[in-house]
Protein backbone atom coordinates (compact mmCIF):
# COMPACT_ATOMS: atom_id res chain seq x y z
CA UNK A 1 0.00 0.00 0.00
CA UNK A 2 1.63 3.47 -0.87
CA UNK A 3 2.28 6.05 1.50
CA UNK A 4 -0.58 8.69 2.00
CA UNK A 5 0.68 11.69 -0.52
CA UNK A 6 1.57 15.27 0.54
CA UNK A 7 -0.98 18.28 -0.11
CA UNK A 8 0.27 21.97 -0.74
CA UNK A 9 -1.66 24.35 -1.43
CA UNK A 10 -0.88 27.93 -3.51
CA UNK A 11 -2.73 31.04 -2.11
CA UNK A 12 -2.51 34.71 -2.47
CA UNK A 13 -4.64 37.85 -3.61
CA UNK A 14 -5.59 38.42 -7.35
CA UNK A 15 -2.43 38.58 -9.51
CA UNK A 16 0.04 36.85 -7.59
CA UNK A 17 0.82 34.00 -9.87
CA UNK A 18 -0.52 30.83 -8.06
CA UNK A 19 -1.80 29.42 -11.38
CA UNK A 20 1.80 29.71 -13.15
CA UNK A 21 3.80 28.85 -9.61
CA UNK A 22 1.25 25.49 -9.77
CA UNK A 23 2.11 24.38 -12.87
CA UNK A 24 6.19 25.27 -12.35
CA UNK A 25 6.04 23.48 -8.87
CA UNK A 26 4.26 20.48 -10.01
CA UNK A 27 6.88 19.92 -13.45
CA UNK A 28 9.45 20.18 -10.51
CA UNK A 29 7.98 17.24 -8.63
CA UNK A 30 7.28 15.16 -11.19
CA UNK A 31 10.94 15.40 -12.41
CA UNK A 32 11.42 13.97 -8.93
CA UNK A 33 9.88 10.98 -9.83
CA UNK A 34 6.59 11.53 -8.09
CA UNK A 35 3.04 11.23 -8.75
CA UNK A 36 1.23 14.94 -8.75
CA UNK A 37 -2.37 16.27 -9.49
CA UNK A 38 -2.58 19.75 -10.02
CA UNK A 39 -6.12 21.45 -8.73
CA UNK A 40 -8.14 24.20 -7.86
CA UNK A 41 -10.46 25.77 -5.85
CA UNK A 42 -13.29 26.77 -6.14
CA UNK A 43 -13.40 23.72 -8.14
CA UNK A 44 -11.89 20.64 -8.85
CA UNK A 45 -14.74 18.10 -9.67
CA UNK A 46 -17.36 18.23 -11.52
CA UNK A 47 -19.81 19.31 -9.09
CA UNK A 48 -17.33 22.26 -7.56
CA UNK A 49 -16.96 23.59 -11.38
CA UNK A 50 -20.42 24.43 -11.72
CA UNK A 51 -20.23 26.14 -8.13
CA UNK A 52 -17.13 27.80 -9.34
CA UNK A 53 -19.26 29.56 -11.70
CA UNK A 54 -21.41 30.77 -9.36
CA UNK A 55 -18.89 32.20 -7.21
CA UNK A 56 -16.21 34.26 -10.20
CA UNK A 57 -18.42 35.63 -11.75
CA UNK A 58 -21.44 38.22 -12.07
CA UNK A 59 -21.53 41.55 -10.32
CA UNK A 60 -18.87 41.93 -7.42
CA UNK A 61 -22.17 41.89 -5.02
CA UNK A 62 -24.26 39.24 -5.57
CA UNK A 63 -24.01 37.20 -2.58
CA UNK A 64 -23.74 38.18 1.08
CA UNK A 65 -20.64 37.11 2.76
CA UNK A 66 -22.38 34.02 4.68
CA UNK A 67 -23.90 32.78 1.24
CA UNK A 68 -20.64 33.24 -0.59
CA UNK A 69 -18.66 30.79 2.09
CA UNK A 70 -21.97 28.31 2.10
CA UNK A 71 -20.94 27.95 -1.67
CA UNK A 72 -17.57 27.57 -1.44
CA UNK A 73 -17.83 24.93 0.96
CA UNK A 74 -20.20 23.14 -0.69
CA UNK A 75 -17.75 23.05 -3.86
CA UNK A 76 -14.92 21.98 -1.42
CA UNK A 77 -16.35 18.90 0.16
CA UNK A 78 -17.25 17.76 -3.11
CA UNK A 79 -13.46 18.50 -4.03
CA UNK A 80 -12.12 17.06 -1.59
CA UNK A 81 -14.31 13.79 -1.56
CA UNK A 82 -14.00 13.34 -5.30
CA UNK A 83 -10.27 14.55 -6.26
CA UNK A 84 -8.12 15.48 -3.38
CA UNK A 85 -8.89 12.57 -0.65
CA UNK A 86 -8.40 9.61 -3.49
CA UNK A 87 -5.28 11.24 -4.80
CA UNK A 88 -3.67 11.46 -1.54
CA UNK A 89 -5.10 8.33 -0.72
CA UNK A 90 -3.12 6.47 -3.49
CA UNK A 91 -0.34 8.73 -2.43
CA UNK A 92 0.09 11.00 -4.89
CA UNK A 93 0.86 14.37 -4.12
CA UNK A 94 -1.89 17.52 -4.32
CA UNK A 95 -1.03 20.61 -5.65
CA UNK A 96 -3.72 22.85 -5.68
CA UNK A 97 -4.43 26.72 -6.48
CA UNK A 98 -6.35 28.11 -3.30
CA UNK A 99 -8.01 26.59 -0.50
CA UNK A 100 -9.18 27.16 3.11
CA UNK A 101 -7.04 30.28 3.40
CA UNK A 102 -8.63 32.14 0.78
CA UNK A 103 -11.89 31.79 2.34
CA UNK A 104 -10.12 32.73 5.25
CA UNK A 105 -9.07 35.78 4.02
CA UNK A 106 -11.60 36.61 1.23
CA UNK A 107 -14.48 36.20 3.36
CA UNK A 108 -13.25 36.21 7.03
CA UNK A 109 -11.22 38.89 6.88
CA UNK A 110 -12.28 41.12 3.13
CA UNK A 111 -15.47 40.77 3.53
CA UNK A 112 -15.72 40.80 7.31
CA UNK A 113 -17.37 37.41 8.13
CA UNK A 114 -14.86 36.97 10.86
CA UNK A 115 -12.57 33.81 11.64
CA UNK A 116 -14.60 32.03 14.24
CA UNK A 117 -17.91 31.70 11.06
CA UNK A 118 -15.52 30.31 8.70
CA UNK A 119 -13.55 27.98 11.43
CA UNK A 120 -16.99 26.79 12.06
CA UNK A 121 -18.06 26.02 8.37
CA UNK A 122 -14.53 24.08 8.22
CA UNK A 123 -14.96 21.74 10.86
CA UNK A 124 -18.40 21.04 9.61
CA UNK A 125 -17.74 20.64 5.83
CA UNK A 126 -13.54 18.86 6.10
CA UNK A 127 -12.81 18.32 9.81
CA UNK A 128 -9.55 19.12 11.91
CA UNK A 129 -7.37 17.91 8.70
CA UNK A 130 -5.50 20.71 7.29
CA UNK A 131 -2.27 21.20 4.37
CA UNK A 132 1.04 19.82 4.93
CA UNK A 133 2.14 23.36 3.06
CA UNK A 134 0.88 26.45 1.86
CA UNK A 135 2.72 28.47 -0.06
CA UNK A 136 1.25 32.24 0.39
CA UNK A 137 2.30 34.25 -2.83
CA UNK A 138 2.70 38.34 -1.80
CA UNK A 139 2.47 40.80 -3.82
CA UNK A 140 1.21 44.64 -3.15
CA UNK A 141 -2.17 45.27 -3.96
CA UNK A 142 -1.30 47.39 -7.41
CA UNK A 143 1.13 45.33 -8.72
CA UNK A 144 -1.84 42.10 -8.38
CA UNK A 145 -4.88 43.94 -9.63
CA UNK A 146 -2.32 45.51 -13.00
CA UNK A 147 -1.66 41.40 -13.73
CA UNK A 148 -5.17 40.19 -12.82
CA UNK A 149 -6.63 42.87 -15.49
CA UNK A 150 -4.02 41.50 -18.03
CA UNK A 151 -4.82 38.29 -17.59
CA UNK A 152 -8.79 38.35 -17.71
CA UNK A 153 -8.51 40.65 -20.87
CA UNK A 154 -10.14 39.43 -24.11
CA UNK A 155 -11.86 36.30 -22.46
CA UNK A 156 -15.30 35.03 -23.41
CA UNK A 157 -16.59 35.01 -19.78
CA UNK A 158 -14.41 36.62 -17.41
CA UNK A 159 -13.20 35.70 -13.97
CA UNK A 160 -13.05 39.16 -12.35
CA UNK A 161 -15.87 38.99 -9.73
CA UNK A 162 -13.48 39.83 -7.03
CA UNK A 163 -11.06 42.17 -9.06
CA UNK A 164 -14.01 44.37 -9.03
CA UNK A 165 -14.16 44.87 -5.25
CA UNK A 166 -12.69 47.94 -4.55
CA UNK A 167 -8.90 48.95 -3.42
CA UNK A 168 -9.78 48.86 -0.03
CA UNK A 169 -11.09 45.39 -0.03
CA UNK A 170 -7.97 44.18 -1.99
CA UNK A 171 -5.47 46.00 1.03
CA UNK A 172 -7.83 43.59 3.62
CA UNK A 173 -7.67 40.53 1.61
CA UNK A 174 -3.67 40.81 1.74
CA UNK A 175 -3.57 41.81 5.70
CA UNK A 176 -5.80 39.24 6.23
CA UNK A 177 -3.47 36.74 4.06
CA UNK A 178 -0.08 38.44 6.57
CA UNK A 179 -2.25 37.54 9.54
CA UNK A 180 -2.78 33.82 8.41
CA UNK A 181 0.76 33.07 7.65
CA UNK A 182 1.83 34.80 11.39
CA UNK A 183 -0.94 32.53 13.29
CA UNK A 184 0.69 29.23 11.45
CA UNK A 185 3.80 29.57 10.61
CA UNK A 186 4.55 26.20 10.89
CA UNK A 187 1.92 25.42 8.05
CA UNK A 188 2.75 28.65 6.18
CA UNK A 189 5.73 30.08 4.33
CA UNK A 190 4.88 34.04 3.03
CA UNK A 191 6.83 33.68 -0.35
CA UNK A 192 7.69 37.08 -2.25
CA UNK A 193 5.79 36.77 -5.67
CA UNK A 194 7.61 40.28 -7.10
CA UNK A 195 10.01 39.94 -10.12
CA UNK A 196 10.29 37.21 -13.13
CA UNK A 197 8.11 33.73 -12.24
CA UNK A 198 11.59 31.94 -12.57
CA UNK A 199 12.53 33.84 -9.69
CA UNK A 200 9.56 33.29 -8.01
CA UNK A 201 9.63 29.64 -8.88
CA UNK A 202 13.02 29.22 -7.09
CA UNK A 203 11.55 30.86 -3.35
CA UNK A 204 8.56 28.16 -4.40
CA UNK A 205 10.99 25.32 -4.60
CA UNK A 206 13.65 26.11 -1.82
CA UNK A 207 10.35 26.18 0.72
CA UNK A 208 9.33 23.00 -0.35
CA UNK A 209 12.53 21.80 -0.22
CA UNK A 210 12.97 22.97 3.48
CA UNK A 211 9.44 22.30 4.45
CA UNK A 212 8.48 18.44 2.91
CA UNK A 213 12.11 17.49 2.88
CA UNK A 214 12.08 17.19 -1.30
CA UNK A 215 15.79 17.47 -2.51
CA UNK A 216 16.52 20.63 -4.46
Amino acid sequence: MNARGRFITLEGGEGAGKSTQQRGLAAWLRAGGLEVVETREPGGSAGAEEIRKLLVTGEAARWDPMTEALLIFAARRDHLRQTIEPALARGAWVVCDRFVDSTMAYQGYAQGLGREAVETLYRLAVGDWMPDLTLVLDLPVEEGLKRAKHRNGGTAVAEDRYEQMDIAFHQRLRAGFHDIVAREPARCVLIDAAGDADAVAARVAAAVSERLGVPA
